[in-house]
């Protein structure tokens, strides 16, 4: 069985926020107003943006959990131009990733380890790790070097 480690992120979330959007994972409703920290100039312009954000954090915990709410702001935040000097960094919008984890929580892929942060749960972990092997198949199809991982 595969692992998450061993499939490119980008296909793994992209497939993990169709499967978000499909349970329901709740969009607040100012989600088409809000940039997503201090750092960005404008809001996201994909109007799926927070199925793909909730996919994303769920990934990031299972690698680096457990992992609080200020890491994953520092994570998430950018650069922030200031004049003819060098950017400073700004912090992600710690309420967007708050509802995120709250959303995750619901659905039972996640679970709270008190004073440490969060991990991904049984459930997320088996669901997660389906979804890479399910990937790495069809990576498998394209390319038969990649048999190594299975």
């Amino acid at each position: 069985m595969a692992k998450v480690y061993d499939v490119p992120a980008d296909v793994l979330i992209e497939r993990l926020a169709n499967i978000l959007k499909n349970e329901d994972i709740p969009a607040p409703s100012w989600t088409p107003f809000v940039k997503t920290g201090a750092h960005a100039d404008k809001p996201p312009q994909d109007s799926e943006w927070w199925q793909t954000r909730c996919a994303s954090i769920l990934r990031k915990i299972y690698f680096n959990g457990p992992i609080g709410v200020n890491e994953l702001k520092k994570d998430y935040g950018g650069g922030r131009p200031s004049g003819y000097g060098a950017a400073h960094h700004k912090d992600a919008s710690g309420a967007i990733i708050r509802t995120a984890i709250q959303g995750l929580e619901k659905l039972g892929y996640l679970e709270k380890i008190e004073k440490k942060g969060r991990v991904v749960s049984k459930n997320g972990m088996q669901k997660l790790d389906r979804l890479a092997t399910e990937i790495l198949n069809e990576l498998i199809l394209e390319k038969p070097e990649l048999k190594i991982y299975r």
